[in-house]
């Protein structure tokens, strides 16, 4: 039984902002071939819309085999930039590994933030994974340690989801650079918004993704551009 504190949104919230802060974590599988034993593996993941995680995985890796025996799997992932990791902030989200068949819709996004994936998108056996989630352990440093539900984490379909690749088109060179120096990163070269969700925006700058968050949940297009502008004009 997972019960939330009465700060269960917050804490959702905080959850998925430090998800998708981050490219890769550890995934872990029961192990097919030692009799469920758990199996460790270094994941490069994307954080989908609704809070679900998406992983490329080659039908040979270990872990596959394991996911394809049982979805059962968990997945942490921390500030990869801090080295104390004893009272850092780190996520853990235990859930159920998939099959997804829309391999196109799922690599349009995936690609943006992993363009270096291409190669293994082109090769038949590679294909996407979706975790879902059902509960989160979110510990946000020394004695900020929390459960989370699952149906506080995720996010039902909203509107921003369709309008997301017309809103990353709509910003111009002088706008994308202006978004990387409210971040304290000047002197960019190349800058390029690869995703907009319900929490926030990520940049790639100079080949570093960097990622902005929301003051507050956004679920249409009208709002992001919005706030995505009021960070522009700051700067």
């Amino acid at each position: 039984m997972i019960t939330d504190n009465s700060k269960s949104q917050s804490n959702a919230r905080t959850a998925r902002q430090m998800l998708r802060a981050h490219r890769y974590g550890t995934l872990s599988t029961l192990s097919k071939k030692f009799d469920g034993h758990p199996f460790g593996s270094i994941a490069p993941y994307m954080v989908d819309h609704d809070g679900s995680l998406l992983i490329l995985i080659s039908g040979l890796a270990e872990h596959t085999k394991n996911i394809l025996n049982d979805s059962r799997v968990s997945l942490i992932t921390h500030d990869q930039n801090d080295p104390h990791i004893q009272t850092q902030g780190r996520v853990t989200l235990v859930g159920n590994a998939s099959f997804d068949p829309e391999r196109d819709r799922c690599g349009k996004r995936y690609l943006r933030y992993f363009p270096e994936a291409q190669t293994y998108f082109d090769m038949a056996d590679f294909n996407f994974f979706r975790i879902v989630p059902f509960a989160i352990r979110h510990i946000g440093g020394f004695g900020d340690i929390h459960w989370v539900k699952a149906d506080n984490y995720r996010v039902p379909i909203y509107p921003l989801i369709a309008g997301e690749s017309e809103l990353l088109a709509e910003f111009d060179s002088d706008q994308r650079k202006a978004l990387a120096r409210s971040l304290g990163i000047v002197n960019a070269q190349e800058v390029v918004m690869v995703g907009v969700d319900c929490d926030g925006f990520d940049l790639c700058v100079d080949d570093r993704i960097y990622r902005s968050n929301f003051t507050e949940v956004l679920l249409n297009a009208v709002q992001a551009r919005a706030a995505i502008l009021a960070q522009v004009s700051s700067n």
